[in-house]
């Protein structure tokens, strides 16, 4: 949705669908984040729809409102806005996105949700399993839904993350409805392996080739991963990495397949 008029932005109850359609044409880049120009065009359009009438960027008012509009809801004041926020600004019906994140705070529970309906554990959730995922998030948020609000929701999920229509989600698509500073997936995009690459340094720390590993040898593989990257290692950090990580493993042992689907391009078939 990046070319073209951009969808309305009236500021009356907006359906998911149309949220998902004003998040992804101002998104332009993926990222997570409406920023820089991006941010500017939002705001425009959301003055335009608010007056009605043409707005000019580089007048000092526009700038001292978008500022006013930033302190207001920027609430981790980085200067961008990401999907969380967003669905502040925009009173998107029922606010599902709002409900997605008070079921999964943290990256951890995101992953043990994922774990539970992944049951193939193929890196995936089928549009059937996505279902049974939203109802769950639904009915711990204490919403009252119906059936037809959970298929909309669930149209809603894929077609947002659904980019190849072959009516499934990957895990990486998935973690960006966290808030962008939990999605600890976002930090590994730089350095995602090969099938290859990711069968060696599994096969180095596997050392008794049981398929698996611990928590221990997680630690040491990602630290060499950072330094092959030439990455900080910020400990702090690493241990709510391997926490998300170790929320997919099975009683403590973190099997091959699932590790993949963190580190790995695309997970193998």
């Amino acid at each position: 949705m990046c070319g073209g008029q951009p969808p309305h932005l009236h500021l009356a109850e907006l359906s998911a669908t149309q949220f998902i359609d004003i998040w992804n044409h101002f998104d332009t880049d993926g990222n997570g984040y409406i920023e820089g120009k991006e941010l500017e065009n939002f705001f425009r359009e959301l003055e335009i729809s608010r007056k009605g009438a043409g707005v000019d960027p580089s007048n000092s008012t526009f700038k001292e409102k978008m500022k006013e509009f930033m302190q207001k809801f920027d609430k981790n004041a980085d200067g961008r806005i990401e999907m969380s926020e967003l669905a502040q600004i925009l009173p998107t019906e029922e606010n599902f996105l709002l409900c997605f994140r008070e079921f999964v705070g943290s990256s951890s529970e995101f992953m043990a949700a994922w774990r539970r309906y992944d049951t193939d554990r193929s890196g995936y959730i089928e549009a059937n399993e996505l279902k049974g995922f939203l109802s769950d998030l639904l009915k711990k948020a204490n919403r009252h839904y119906d059936d037809q609000k959970l298929h909309e929701y669930t149209q809603t999920i894929l077609k947002m993350f659904d980019l190849n229509g072959d009516g499934k989600l990957g895990l990486s698509e998935m973690a960006r409805l966290l808030p962008v500073q939990e999605n600890f997936l976002l930090k590994f995009q730089g350095i995602k392996l090969t099938s290859e690459q990711f069968n060696d340094i599994f096969t180095f720390y596997d050392k008794d080739g049981n398929g698996y590993i611990d928590e221990q040898e997680l630690d040491a593989l990602l630290r060499d991963l950072y330094e092959k990257n030439k990455k900080e290692v910020d400990t702090k950090n690493l241990t709510g990495y391997k926490k998300s990580i170790m929320a997919l493993s099975d009683g403590g042992k973190l099997y091959r397949s699932e590790l993949e689907i963190v580190l790995c391009r695309e997970p193998m078939l």
